[in-house]
């Protein structure tokens, strides 16, 4: 087997090379998972703090959301998201794809980000929400001050697996035309016939941008941490 790598530096027939149509596509990628994991982190976090609430209908909330999107597949939400939901409220159907995308995204992963919140809140003992109540705080403001800050210590670790995953994850843009990493190598190598370079320069980026997520994330984690309390050194 013959390796051309030079194949990166053909014209694509649009006035670029395919290592600046690959860079784009990763460009797009990465827009779509940063974007759609600020959505995660919001939604989800919500989502996980309902459902630690004493109030049963705040619970209900957090409960269907969660159930909702996390027991359908990623790729029917896509589709949802494009074809249906635009014809069912015409509005949308001027917004871009890629912020339908986003939301699509956004929404499933924060079903899961919505469990592990709430696992890092119900792994602290119980006295610390009594305690802050006593202190004359609030409930929102026991959360505030007192729970949510030791919760997402806990939680660094899963929260970064679910980072790294959007960025793999964000894959399935290509079935509503973004045009990401994924719809790049499908058309470089139908175009090219150089199939192996592409899907290996590919799956190289989606590992820089997956591995970056986790440097990036174990750093915050030593940053942040408290010792002698859950993730903390002793």
């Amino acid at each position: 087997m013959t390796w051309d790598w030079q194949v990166f530096l053909q014209d694509t027939g649009g006035g670029e090379t395919y290592l600046q149509w690959m860079m784009s596509a990763w460009g797009w990628t990465l827009s779509v998972a940063v974007c759609a994991l600020a959505v995660a982190l919001l939604v989800g976090s919500l989502m996980g703090i309902l459902r630690t609430t004493p109030h049963k209908g705040l619970v209900l909330l957090g409960n269907a959301w969660t159930e909702l999107f996390r027991n359908i597949p990623l790729l029917v939400q896509i589709f949802l998201w494009y074809h249906v939901i635009p014809a069912l409220f015409t509005s949308l159907k001027s917004v871009p794809s890629f912020v339908l995308v986003v939301f699509a995204l956004g929404f499933f992963t924060s079903a899961r980000i919505a469990e592990q919140v709430k696992a890092g809140i119900q792994a602290l003992p119980k006295g610390q929400r009594y305690a802050g109540l006593a202190m004359g705080f609030t409930l929102p403001q026991t959360y505030r001050y007192v729970i949510l800050p030791m919760a997402f210590r806990i939680v660094i670790p899963p929260l970064t697996s679910e980072s790294m995953n959007i960025i793999k994850n964000s894959s399935v843009a290509f079935a509503v035309s973004i045009a990401e990493l994924t719809m790049f190598a499908m058309q470089a190598q139908e175009e090219t016939s150089r199939g192996v370079e592409i899907y290996l320069a590919v799956t190289a980026l989606y590992f820089v941008s997956a591995f970056a997520i986790n440097r990036l994330a174990l750093f915050i984690e030593h940053r942040v941490a408290v010792p002698g309390m859950i993730g903390g050194h002793k």
